[in-house]
Formats: C-alpha cells, sequence, structure tokens
C-alpha cells in the first residue's frame, strides 16, 4: 500500500503542472472528459442494449406489403375511417384471427435477429461508441503531452521548483518591496519638482496600487508568507537604486541627505534600514541565484518545450479536422428500419426481413452531442494555433517591471524560458515578476552587498587563497560589490584577481600587502587613492588589464614606473595608438617595463610603444583575425628578444624583422604564410634559435632555411608541406623539429645529419617507412611522435636509442613491435605508446619491462602524451582559467 508521504509528492507535481495551463488548456481538458463520458456512455448502451428486431416479408407479397406498408405509413388516417363500433361487430365470437401467419418459432427469430445485426446494419452503428472512445483516449494523451514528454518533462519539473523556491524566498518579498518604495519616492520627488496637480487629481493611490500588485499574488499555489520579513517595517532605499547602478559606492553611505527643492520635513536617510537576513537563507538566495542562472543558460539555449508544444497543437488540430471528416457524414447512416437479405432462405423459408434498430436514435443523439463538444475542441485549437503564431513566444521582456528603477536591468529571456514565462502569465503575472528578481544583476549585487561584511572575513579569505605551482600565494575574487576590508590584512598575497567588481577601491591600507606584486583586472575599474598609489608605484611589476572599451584602463595605470610586465585584452583603437586615451609619450614613465602583450584587433604598431623600445624585450600580440597591416613600427624596437605575432592576418614575413638583431624567439602561428622566401633576409639575426610558423599554409620549405645556423627549435606544424629539402638538415644545432600535421610521405635519410636532436614530431603525416639512419644518428633522441602515420614496420636498430622516453606509435599500420624495444631503457613505466593489441605482440619478458612502473596501464592509449609543443599535455590539476567568467562559460 502507499503511504500518504509517498502519495504527496504527486498530488504536489499535479498542483504545480496546473501553473502552466492557460485558460484554453483547462477548458479543453473539461471537453475532452465530456466527450469521454459520452464514448463511455455509448459502449456501455451498446454493449447491454444493443440488438435488432426482425420480421419476415411474404415473397410473393413482399413488394406489396412493403408499399402498403409505407402508403399506410405516409398517409394519416381520415375521419372517416373510424374503427368499427361495437354494435358493427358480427355476432361470431369465433371468427378467424386477423394478420399474417410466419411459420417461425422463437429460436428461428433470434437467429435471424443476430445475422442481420451484422449483415444489415451498417459499421457505424455497431462501432461508432468504440471509435468515438479511442478517439476520446487520444485526445486525452495529445493534451497534456508537452508535460509528459522526456526532453520537456524535466525542464517544467525544473521551472517549477526554481519558481516554488523563488516565491518561497525572503529575499523575493524583500527586493520587490525594496523596488516599489524606491519607485515611490521617485515619483514624490517628480510631484515637488512639478506644479502641483489639481485636487481631483489621486496620484498616490495609483502609486499605492501599483506597489500591492508587485508584492502581491499570495493566492497562487506555488506562493506562501515568509515570516521572517515582517511587512510592517518597510526597507528604506538603498542609494545604488536611485541611481539606477548595479553597485553601490562607499561614499554613498553618510549622513542623511535632503533633496534641495523638497520640505524640510521630507528626506531620504542614506543608510538602509531594510530587514537583513540572516545567514541560512542568505546562502539560500545565493544558491537560488546560481541554479537560477544555470537554469536559464541550458533552457536558453534551446526551444524544445516550443516544438513540442507547437507539433502537440498541430496535431489536435489535425485529429479534430479528420474526427469531423468522416463523422459527419456518420449522421445519415443511423437509421431506424434496415431491411435484410441473409442466405438464409433454407433454415427460415424468407429471403427478406424487415427489422428496426434499438439504438438508432439514442446513437443518433450522442454523435450530434459528440460532434458538438468535438467543435468547441477544435475552435479552442484554433485559437491556440493562432496565439503561437501570431505571438513572440520565443521572446519575453519584462515590460511591467521596466517602470521600476531597481529591476530595470532585468534581461530579455528567449528560447524555452521566455515561453515557460509566457505560459506562466496566462495563469498569474505576478509569478513572473516574483522569478525576475532572481533574474536581476541588481537584486543579486544588493544580496551580495549585504553579506559582504559578514562574509568576506579574514579567515574566509586566507581559505579561499591558493598556492600555485611556483609558490606564488594567488586569490581570486569575483562580482563583489566592493573589496572586503578583510582583503588588505593578507600581508603574505602576492597575486590578486579582481573580476567584475564595479566599485573596487586601493586605500591607504594596501600598504600593509607587502608581498603584492600581481594585480589582474578583469572588467573591473579600480581606483586608487593617492595615499595608495605610492605603494603601488614601487611594488608592483606585473599587471593584468581586461576591458571592452579603452576608458576602462585606469589612468593610475601609466605611472607604474616599477612595472616589469604588462598585459592588455580588450578592443584597441589604432587611430590613437593603444587608445585614444593616451596621448603620446604616456607610457615614459614605464620605464623598467620588459614584457608587453597585447591581445586586441590593431591594424598597425601602436605609436606609443616607441616610448618603452628601449626597456622592452617580449612583445605579444594576438591580433585575433584582424590583419596588421603597419608593421614599420618594429624597427625601433632593436632590443626586443622575442616576438610573437599571432592571429595577424600575415601573409609574408615582415621586412621589418631585420633591424631586430637580438632576437631569439620568433612565433608567427596562426597567421597566412604561404611562402618562406623571406627566409634568405634573416640571416643576420645570428642570435635566432627559436623559429615557430605552425598552423599558416606553407606549402614549401626553401633551400634557404639552410642560413638559420643557429636554430634551435623549429615549429612547421599544420601546414601543407609535402618534401623537406636536404639544407633543412645542415642546421646542426637543431633540437626540436616539429612536422606534425603535414603531407609528408618520406623521411630524408639526411636525417642522421641532426645529431643533436632530442624530439622529433612527424605525427599526422602520411609516411610509411623509417630510414635506419634515424636510429644510428640521432642517439640524444628523447621524444619520437610517429602517431598518425601509414607505418607498416619499424627499422631494426632502435636499441640504440639508450635517451629514448617518450615513443608514439599509434594509429598506424603496425602488425607487430621489435622486441629490441626491451633495450630503450627510458621507455619503461609508459614511455611507449601504442594500442593494447599491439603491445601484447611483445615477448612478456619485454613488456614486463615496459609495465614496470607504480603506475599501472602506462602502455594503453589513455595515459597521459609526451611533453610537446605539438601535443601538449595538461593534467586536471593543471587546467586553469583566465577568469571564472570563462570557467562558467
Amino acid at each position: 500500500m502507499f503511504s500518504l508521504s509517498e502519495l504527496a509528492p504527486l498530488n504536489q507535481h499535479q498542483n504545480r503542472s496546473k501553473l502552466l495551463k492557460p485558460w484554453w488548456e483547462v477548458f479543453m481538458d473539461y471537453l475532452v472528459v465530456l466527450m469521454l463520458m459520452t464514448s463511455v456512455l455509448a459502449c456501455t448502451e451498446q454493449l447491454s442494449r444493443d440488438r435488432v428486431v426482425c420480421i419476415p416479408l411474404d415473397p410473393l407479397t413482399a413488394n406489396t406489403s412493403n408499399h402498403s406498408f409505407s402508403a399506410s405509413s405516409n398517409v394519416a388516417p381520415s375521419p372517416s375511417s373510424k374503427p368499427h363500433s361495437p354494435h358493427n361487430i358480427s355476432p361470431n365470437l369465433y371468427s378467424a384471427a386477423r394478420g399474417r401467419r410466419t411459420h417461425l418459432v422463437y429460436q428461428q427469430y433470434v437467429y435471424i435477429s443476430q445475422v442481420c445485426y451484422h449483415e444489415a446494419l451498417p459499421l457505424c452503428s455497431r462501432f461508432f461508441p468504440y471509435m468515438a472512445l479511442l478517439q476520446s483516449l487520444v485526445l486525452v494523451a495529445s493534451g497534456s503531452f508537452w508535460l509528459h514528454f522526456p526532453h520537456t518533462s524535466a525542464r517544467i519539473e525544473h521551472f517549477l521548483a526554481i519558481l516554488a523556491k523563488c516565491c518561497e524566498s525572503p529575499w523575493t518579498s524583500q527586493a520587490l518591496s525594496h523596488a516599489a518604495q524606491q519607485e515611490n519616492i521617485q515619483e514624490k520627488e517628480l510631484e515637488r519638482r512639478q506644479p502641483r496637480p489639481p485636487p481631483s487629481s489621486s496620484s498616490p493611490p495609483v502609486t499605492r496600487t501599483r506597489r500591492s500588485s508587485i508584492d502581491s499574488g499570495t493566492d497562487s499555489p506555488l506562493l506562501k508568507r515568509s515570516d521572517s520579513v515582517s511587512s510592517a517595517v518597510s526597507p528604506s532605499p538603498c542609494p545604488s537604486t536611485l541611481s539606477c547602478n548595479s553597485t553601490m559606492s562607499s561614499e554613498s553611505l553618510g549622513p542623511p541627505t535632503h533633496f534641495p527643492e523638497s520640505k524640510p520635513s521630507v528626506m531620504v536617510d542614506s543608510p538602509r534600514q531594510v530587514i537583513s537576513l540572516d545567514k541560512s537563507d542568505g546562502e539560500q538566495a545565493r544558491a537560488l541565484f546560481e541554479r537560477v542562472r544555470k537554469f536559464r543558460s541550458h533552457c536558453e539555449s534551446s526551444a524544445v518545450i516550443y516544438k513540442v508544444y507547437l507539433a502537440q497543437t498541430i496535431f489536435k488540430m489535425l485529429m479534430v479536422t479528420l474526427i469531423v471528416s468522416y463523422t459527419i457524414p456518420l449522421l445519415n447512416k443511423l437509421s431506424f428500419t434496415h431491411t435484410c437479405h441473409p442466405e438464409e432462405q433454407a433454415l427460415v423459408g424468407y429471403a427478406t426481413f424487415e427489422c428496426i434498430h434499438v439504438l438508432s436514435s439514442l446513437l443518433r443523439k450522442l454523435l450530434v452531442a459528440y460532434l458538438t463538444l468535438l467543435g468547441l475542441y477544435g475552435l479552442l485549437n484554433f485559437y491556440t494555433l493562432s496565439w503561437i503564431l501570431h505571438s513572440s513566444l520565443r521572446q519575453y521582456s519584462f515590460h511591467s517591471l521596466k517602470e521600476l528603477c531597481s529591476l530595470r536591468d532585468v534581461p530579455d529571456l528567449r528560447n524555452d524560458l521566455a515561453f515557460l514565462l509566457h505560459m506562466l502569465d496566462q495563469y498569474d503575472p505576478l509569478l513572473a515578476q516574483r522569478l525576475s528578481v532572481f533574474l536581476s544583476p541588481v537584486s543579486e549585487s544588493r544580496l551580495m552587498e549585504e553579506s559582504l561584511e559578514r562574509r568576506w572575513g579574514e579567515e574566509k579569505l586566507r581559505a579561499m587563497s591558493s598556492v600555485d605551482a611556483d609558490g606564488c600565494s594567488r586569490l581570486q575574487l569575483v562580482a563583489l560589490p566592493r573589496l572586503p576590508p578583510a582583503l588588505f590584512t593578507l600581508s603574505q598575497l602576492q597575486v590578486l584577481k579582481l573580476e567584475l567588481i564595479s566599485d573596487a577601491r586601493f586605500t591607504a591600507q594596501v600598504a600593509k600587502m607587502t608581498s603584492l606584486r600581481e594585480i589582474h583586472l578583469y572588467h573591473c575599474t579600480a581606483a586608487v587613492d593617492p595615499s595608495a598609489l605610492g605603494f603601488l608605484q614601487e611594488r608592483l611589476e606585473v599587471l593584468h588589464l581586461t576591458f571592452t572599451q579603452v576608458s576602462e584602463i585606469p589612468s593610475w595605470v601609466l605611472s607604474l614606473r616599477s612595472l616589469h610586465e604588462l598585459h592588455l585584452s580588450g578592443r584597441l583603437s589604432s587611430e590613437g595608438g593603444v587608445g585614444r586615451s593616451w596621448a603620446l609619450g604616456s607610457l615614459r614613465q614605464l620605464r623598467h617595463l620588459r614584457v608587453l602583450v597585447i591581445r586586441g584587433m590593431l591594424q598597425r604598431i601602436p605609436g606609443e610603444l616607441y616610448e618603452v623600445a628601449g626597456s622592452l624585450v617580449r612583445l605579444e600580440i594576438y591580433n585575433e583575425g584582424t590583419r596588421l597591416l603597419v608593421l614599420t613600427g618594429l624597427k625601433r624596437m632593436v632590443d626586443l628578444t622575442e616576438l610573437l605575432l599571432q592571429d595577424c592576418q600575415l601573409e609574408r614575413l615582415p621586412s621589418a624583422l631585420l633591424a631586430l638583431t637580438k632576437l631569439r624567439t620568433l612565433d608567427l602561428q596562426h597567421n597566412n604564410l604561404r611562402t618562406l622566401e623571406e627566409l634568405l633576409s634573416l640571416a643576420h639575426l645570428r642570435r635566432l634559435s627559436c623559429l615557430r610558423l605552425a598552423y599558416n599554409r606553407v606549402l614549401a620549405l626553401p633551400a634557404s632555411v639552410g642560413v638559420l645556423r643557429g636554430l634551435e627549435l623549429l615549429d612547421l606544424s599544420n601546414n601543407h608541406l609535402q618534401s623537406l629539402p636536404p639544407a633543412l638538415f645542415t642546421l646542426l644545432r637543431l633540437r626540436r623539429l616539429l612536422l606534425a600535421g603535414n603531407l609528408l610521405e618520406v623521411l630524408p635519410v639526411e636525417i642522421k645529419a641532426l645529431q643533436l636532436l632530442t624530439e622529433l614530431d612527424f605525427s599526422g603525416n602520411r609516411l610509411e617507412r623509417l630510414p635506419p639512419q634515424l636510429f644510428s644518428g640521432c642517439l640524444e633522441l628523447r621524444i619520437l611522435n610517429v602517431a598518425h602515420n601509414s607505418l607498416s614496420s619499424l627499422p631494426r636498430g632502435i636499441a640504440a636509442l639508450s635517451q629514448l622516453c617518450r615513443l608514439d606509435l599509434r594509429s598506424n599500420s603496425l602488425e607487430e613491435l621489435p622486441a629490441e624495444l626491451g633495450c630503450c631503457s627510458g621507455l619503461h613505466g609508459g614511455g611507449l605508446l601504442v594500442e593494447d593489441w599491439l603491445f601484447l605482440s611483445l615477448p612478456s619478458h619485454v613488456r614486463d619491462f615496459l609495465t614496470s612502473c607504480p603506475t599501472s596501464g602506462a602502455y594503453s592509449e589513455g595515459h597521459s602524451r609526451p611533453e610537446s609543443d605539438s601535443f601538449p599535455y595538461f593534467s586536471p590539476t593543471q587546467w586553469s582559467f583566465s577568469s571564472a567568467l570563462e570557467s562558467q562559460i
């Protein structure tokens, strides 16, 4: 048996589901129930009373009798044709019986009635009740299909659960009452500034009515009055919401502020008088904000509920059209009398019978009632379909809340979440307003602002700090109203990351953070007090700025004399250098700047960089696919040792590189380089040791590559190379050669000349064999990656590679592995990467040697990949994101 506690969730779910049923859905449910009752009544009558009664017709007088019967039935008796009076009756009391003798017994009547029931009655008279019952069941199932479909029911149940939590949360009533009070205060202020209206106008009652309409709605089954928030004490306005901003500045918490044009009796106190939530309610409200945010991102990604509901409505409309199309003609076939011609004359002696259908009249009335209900059902479906097609149900905007200053930032919704709110508005629009509290960034900011002082203590901040691989103490704060005062007590903190903090301010207390060396500002316009600027000028060495507009760059950044690294990420205008607000020579104070990283969309090298050209040693530009047209400014940066130009749409090597005689690393990855003929001009760059040209469109490597005698790393991965010139193998200092993802079919035997080679990556090519000279010449090889090729065998001599510690042979055509792999001592413990079945082809003692490591399964495909630039590997503990916002995405 079921307990009441087990049945309670089912009843609760049914009560919640009705919130998403508009009036026409409820009306259609009642109509379907009536149609179902009509069909059940017809089935019951047919099963219990349905039969036909038949009498035979004389074969000789069948026609005449039929004619006389019809004539007598159509002609009414005249007054003259009265029955004979008793005195006219013959005195013969034993006269013969009148009528026609049939010579049939009772069993023959029963038999012929059953035969004629199946032969004389049409199909509609026999099967209409069952068809109507089946049709009603289909309409019942299709009426709530969108609520029970697997892909939609989970979202709907989640939405209803979130809605119930939003209605029960004390923060909902507090936020709505605060918004209503803010609107009331602003309207009163406008009334005082405007001429006083005539006495007939009653603006205060209007305001009162609007306020009650916002915070009412307790009749809904989801709404419960919270005892934690009393309606007797109304919250006073927050200074942040008076200015329609999402955060509150620290200066706004001051003495009472009088309006200039108001009377002395009316004032607004800046300190908030709201009823603060306790710790548990605040935690639940913050968790509910996060839950709503995740549910919104999940629901707005698709419109499954909308499409299922539209398909359900179209299906019901087609069902009604189909049922009406073949049911209306059946009305004329429901007749009371039927003529039966059974082929049983040998048994009963008659060929024609006159039959009557007992339930024909009742079935005809039930059919008319069924069609009437079906017609109303079809009209409602037509109305639903027109409402869907003529309304923008995949877009939802809180128009009623735009007038509230505190809730103007409620975002517009789309897809499934917008459709659910449209359906919810048909039941009660106040429920959507309560949900909007947890969609408003201002509301979330106010909640975080109230819990800031209580939650972000020194112990909490120390617990949130982490230590990276370099031993630096790091702390990241996201979406806070302002910096917690306890932050400045962390004297051991070295790296501080601030994100989406609109009112971040460094006060004189920052001098207590004696270990602070690096600050990250992600979309955070931080202000610095004059007393704190001197400390930052002397101590800050690394600064990361992520912004949307150049105007968000703080002006105090240009005065950081001890800054060594500056990272700028955002839209940068090329018309005025780094930005229009940066005048010429504004970088002169950054005389110790050595590293500059720019992530933006530049069209030329900013002219302001010339001022730091004497100290700059590394320049990185990630241009996000925008073509860098003017590179002549590089000629003045003669002290550069590292230059990185990625996503700059470069088609040739820049000529400005000729002036960079101290250059050691040149990275031109992710461009459109097609030819490398300019390599000859780089011959005088004698210090160049690292050249990265991966992810370009290079078709051929010219022989002029041989002039780069000092190269130690050459990366040409993911290009279109089909062959390698012999001059490549004259680079005797080359230690790392990365050629993955090309079209190479042959590895030249000249590879043996690269005796200092420690890493060779030829994965993702078309190699069919490896030259034996590779194993006899490149004895210093430590990493060999030839995965995803067409190798059929390995040449002998691999045992000579005593330094080999990573060998990747996956996704080739190998049938067996040489046993001499056991001689490569560096491969034991997971250095060999092959398929499981290929590994088992080795002798058992070789397998035991290669797997002799505390970590088992090192030979399988799931093991860690070689530490190569072409195939970088990051363990789960090394996963990181540049911002918490990116981690959420």
